[in-house]
């Protein structure tokens, strides 16, 4: 039974690495977030090379997590690394704390690919204040590394946009104005965390689960010269408005989260989580109706995370299974 289940495992990944490996010309790759809220994970080692094994290539990781790191080293595996929310005021008041981080967590792993640091995910309320100043301290901190390559910028949900349909796009929140501009400054991308799932389980009387699937057959929202059939493209465009509407029309998006869980919830199952991470991975090196062309795109998550914090669906949202076994196949 054992060796039946290793084989069944073989299978499986070697259909997804198929599917990975079928990402259009123009992406470098799909990446795949690594959470760690989870019991019985596998070790960083063993998760970098199911990361390798599946030809995908780009990896974000939510704090500077060591054993990661060192796993890394060497891979070409590309990287976007958080500062965790909670370290943003340090790093806003005293560009000698970032100057510390930075040696510690970036200059500390020269075989590591960073490719973004990501100061603050999600971040709300009054911590708001604290992004900018933190990205200004990163960024010298980075420049007087001689890794001024590394381009800093924060990971920001869709929550922070408002209008409709996407050409009226603007940003709903003070401070992203600010935020905007100085990623133009910089030539660094804004990092969005994309959820469909999350739109259309707030919104079911406007929203059909088909253009949040990508299953719809035709147009959904006529904006102008652009036709919408999917919900992401939306979201993605909203976002490209509200950049442009802010002074910073320059600034390109990295979608440094989007997945769909298949249980725990509303909408919630196998099919449409295998539905749309295999239409998204499909999808994204088109581009979208405003900007067409690859859009970096990392699948949230690796792994089913049984320790997540919040609603039950939060725990669900992985490719795979603590044991490494695909949590279901994604066929092409």
């Amino acid at each position: 039974m054992a060796k039946q289940g290793a084989v069944a495992s073989m299978l499986a990944l070697a259909l997804l690495l198929g599917t990975f490996a079928a990402i259009p010309t123009g992406v470098q790759s799909i990446g795949v977030c690594y959470g760690v809220n989870g019991g019985s994970l596998p070790s960083a080692a063993d998760v970098v090379q199911l990361y390798q094994s599946n030809g995908i290539n780009l990896m974000r990781i939510y704090f500077p997590d060591a054993n990661a790191l060192q796993a890394l080293s060497g891979t070409g595996i590309g990287l976007i690394m958080d500062v965790p929310n909670e370290k943003l005021g340090s790093l806003a008041s005293d560009p000698s704390a970032a100057a510390a981080w930075v040696r510690d967590n970036v200059q500390a792993f020269p075989g590591v690919s960073f490719r973004y640091i990501a100061v603050g995910n999600e971040v709300a309320g009054g911590d708001t204040a604290s992004i900018l100043p933190a990205m200004r301290n990163i960024d010298g901190a980075l420049a007087d590394a001689g890794l001024g390559a590394v381009k800093v910028s924060t990971a920001v949900q869709s929550g922070v946009t408002q209008g409709f349909p996407p050409s009226e796009g603007s940003f709903s929140q003070g401070h992203m104005g600010p935020i905007a501009q100085y990623l133009q400054s910089t030539g660094a991308p804004l990092l969005a965390n994309v959820y469909p799932y999350f739109s259309y389980i707030g919104n079911k009387g406007q929203i059909d689960i088909s253009y949040a699937l990508f299953t719809s057959p035709g147009t959904v929202v006529q904006d102008g010269s652009n036709a919408y059939q999917n919900l992401f493209d939306a979201l993605v465009d909203t976002f490209y408005s509200a950049l442009e509407n802010a002074g910073a029309g320059n600034v390109g998006i990295v979608v440094s989260e989007s997945g769909w869980p298949s249980a725990g919830g509303d909408a919630a199952t196998t099919d449409n989580a295998q539905t749309y991470n295999q239409n998204l991975i499909n999808h994204v090196g088109q581009g979208t109706p405003k900007r067409p062309g690859a859009i970096e795109t990392y699948i949230f998550a690796m792994f089913n995370e049984d320790q997540k914090p919040g609603a039950e669906t939060e725990k669900h949202f992985g490719l795979f299974n603590p044991d490494k076994s695909p949590a279901y196949t994604i066929r092409f």
